[in-house]
């Protein structure tokens, strides 16, 4: 099976910006007073993936105002993650160029905030890549739907999703697309049709 297109996850696929991201939720949680441990990588790695809402809920106990809190982190990631960022996997820039120069079409859909893509965007410069892109914030689909949004909406007719964890490559079969797993990332997975260990090795597939 050859791909004319290629739906993205972000973090664990594309880059690692875990670190940026502890200070966003530390900021947040210094701002509302909350008595709760301090994230740390070890702490939130294991949530990545996942909406910011259920990071939340596994991360900070007690009571407070949550929608608040969610707006806070918002502004305190479009502030902190444009310039702290994170790092970009080995050959990332590079392999998305030489696909669009194949004729591949490039996507992208997250877990993340309203924000989280544009900030990605705006600390890489890879934005010129993406034919379109969309975040859970944006909408509040799940993975799956948004993956399906993007394939309705720009008629794909043979796209995989590229992604880091189970949840990936399940959200990419329920959306009816391949999925490819990108092992060096944050989580692991089964069933996956492809397996790549690095970036570059897209361009085997």
């Amino acid at each position: 099976m050859t791909y004319d297109s290629y739906i993205f996850d972000m973090d664990g696929t594309l880059w690692d910006a875990v670190d940026g991201y502890c200070d966003v939720w530390n900021a947040a949680i210094g701002s509302f007073g909350i008595d709760c441990p301090r994230i740390d990588r070890e702490r939130l790695f294991t949530q990545m993936g996942k909406p910011l809402d259920a990071i939340m809920d596994a991360l900070i106990p007690g009571d407070f105002d949550r929608e608040a809190f969610m707006k806070r982190l918002a502004e305190l990631e479009a502030d902190i993650v444009p310039r702290c960022g994170g790092t970009l996997y080995p050959h990332v820039k590079d392999v998305l160029g030489s696909l669009c120069k194949q004729g591949a079409r490039i996507f992208l859909v997250s877990n993340c905030g309203a924000r989280g893509i544009d900030n990605f965007f705006s600390y890489t410069g890879l934005g010129e890549f993406f034919d379109d892109s969309l975040a859970h914030g944006t909408y509040g689909l799940c993975k799956a739907d948004n993956i399906a949004l993007i394939v309705e909406r720009h008629a794909l007719k043979r796209p995989a999703y590229v992604g880091d964890t189970q949840l990936d490559v399940d959200s990419a079969h329920a959306a009816g697309i391949a999925a490819i797993w990108a092992a060096y990332g944050f989580g692991t997975a089964e069933g996956a049709e492809h397996r790549i260990d690095s970036f570059d090795r897209l361009l085997s597939i």
